[in-house]
């Protein structure tokens, strides 16, 4: 009720046509309890986002918090998270409910947010702190507002921010009476049973799973397109799995350094994916689970002053899905999916755009990977080309299936698709991508999944492949082509023919 709340009443169109938000219910502990069929990104790290914003602030009954700072569980800087806890008629507090949601304009050097050139997290955008959006049921829109005007590079557009943030807001204040409502009816005692249960159930679900996986200890490793190691160690023990991310290399000089919440939400998914019931996403999943993350690009120290912290931009949305592959090759269930969000942001002075692009899943034992899907860290949809041509200045020419991109194997890795899109005005474009040196792994002798390409066409012909990071700016006629990676193959190939997939939408 809350997601679809958020989605009618907000404005741009990556909230209310690709979805790119996440709503979620918390304990009085602020532990995840249960969530809508969202953003695993988001909501791996909503609990530990509400645990470091009610304690940097004193909550009670009529307040409403607003943060996007990737030091207080935040991820990158368009994700902006709203909090309200929920006090029962007694004033004791019995939860929290929270909705992180991405803006596709928050400020920065480069419209869009999501800068590739960003050196350090002043220049990707406005930052907020944990700040009361109401305090005692009084509104302090103005106060954010000030905040996301303020120089150095303040937000393009500020209309659609606040009319979004009044969406977060209604989500929210829905989700406290109903939650509310819930604890007048069967009482506050009964409805922290039931979270205990769902809490106890999910790590109840987990510790079976991990009596079937044999003991031992696996070291895994996933290389970003610049060289930067991803490294893992993972010990299955009786009753226990730990991941220790030690050998992971030191801060990106980029944007691809990622946050410990990022951290969390992977763990937590691949966690959820190998339990395979029907439990909610919950982090009941994580008290078997002992996490060892040193300082590295999963876990920079942000200092006071953002111009001297390390950009994140990237951390979120590409480093997220490197890890789900890296945490999941030992455990050798399926090939790797195409690892990466496909970023595609661009912009003027007039408008703001950002989407990711769908591609290839990974095979496994018995079943084939899909074709053109947002996969693992990702769940949102494609603005439909309507929406798109209308709204923004481009025409969308291709949107297709980019057959035998997938690798070979007994069981087939999904297809990637091609996006080609032409521009109709001058903008600045920015791609954040990964897979594009090495395809996506294959498992069990499977290949690997066809890796992802990028080219520009300017107006006069003249074309430039562009690498997996990339600033242009653009002209009107000028036009991208964006192949996306195809997902590994299981098993050693048997010449088997893949199915042919319609071309097109």
């Amino acid at each position: 009720e809350m997601g679809q709340l958020l989605q009618r009443t907000a404005v741009s169109t990556n909230i209310k046509e690709r979805l790119d938000y996440s709503c979620a219910l918390l304990d009085a502990q602020g532990k995840l309890v249960t969530n809508a069929p969202h953003i695993p990104v988001h909501l791996g790290a909503l609990g530990l986002c509400v645990r470091s914003a009610a304690l940097s602030l004193a909550l009670g009954p009529g307040d409403m918090i607003v943060t996007n700072h990737p030091g207080h569980g935040g991820s990158h800087l368009p994700d902006i998270t709203v909090i309200s806890p929920v006090f029962d008629e007694h004033l004791v507090l019995i939860g929290f409910v929270a909705n992180r949601a991405h803006h596709a304009e928050i400020g920065g050097i480069s419209p869009g947010s999501m800068p590739p050139l960003a050196k350090s997290l002043a220049e990707e955008g406005v930052i907020i702190p944990p700040t009361y959006l109401y305090r005692n049921g009084e509104i302090h829109f103005e106060t954010i507002k000030e905040q996301l005007i303020a120089p150095p590079w303040p937000t393009r557009s500020i209309e659609d921010n606040l009319t979004d943030l009044k969406a977060q807001a209604a989500a929210n204040l829905l989700g406290a009476k109903a939650l509310q409502r819930m604890a007048t009816e069967h009482g506050s005692n009964k409805v922290a049973e039931h979270m205990r249960n769902l809490h106890n159930r999910a790590t109840d679900a987990f510790s079976r799973r991990i009596q079937s996986l044999p003991n031992g200890k696996h070291c895994a490793e996933e290389k970003l397109d610049d060289g930067t190691l991803l490294s893992a160690t993972i010990v299955v023990e009786d009753s226990k799995i730990k991941i220790d991310f030690s050998g992971t290399d030191a801060i990106h000089t980029s944007n691809f350094n990622a946050t410990p919440a990022i951290v969390q939400s992977a763990v937590i998914y691949v966690v959820r994916l190998l339990v395979n019931e029907p439990v909610p996403l919950n982090e009941g999943l994580l008290e078997h689970v002992e996490i060892t993350l040193p300082c590295c690009l999963l876990n920079p120290d942000f200092a006071t002053d953002p111009a001297k912290s390390p950009p994140v931009v990237g951390g979120n949305v590409e480093t997220s899905q490197r890890l789900v592959n890296l945490l999941l090759k030992p455990f050798g269930i399926v090939a790797a999916s195409q690892g990466t969000m496909n970023n595609l942001i661009f912009g003027n002075e007039k408008c703001s755009y950002y989407e990711t692009i769908c591609g290839g899943t990974g095979a496994g034992a018995g079943f084939d990977g899909t074709d053109g899907v947002h996969s693992h860290m990702t769940n949102t949809a494609i603005t439909d080309p309507e929406i798109l041509e209308w709204r923004y200045p481009v025409r969308l020419k291709r949107f297709a299936i980019r057959q035998d991109t997938g690798g070979r194997g007994q069981t087939n890795g999904g297809n990637g698709i091609v996006r080609e899109i032409v521009f109709t005005e001058p903008v600045s474009l920015s791609l954040l991508t990964q897979n594009r040196t090495v395809g996506p792994y294959g498992m069990n002798g499977g290949q690997a999944g066809n890796p992802g390409e990028q080219h520009l066409i300017k107006c006069n012909g003249e074309i430039t492949k562009l690498d997996s990071t990339a600033q242009e700016t653009l002209e009107a006629g000028d036009r991208l082509i964006l192949k996306t990676p195809g997902g590994g193959g299981f098993g050693k190939p048997n010449n088997r023919h893949r199915p042919s997939s319609p071309s097109g939408y």
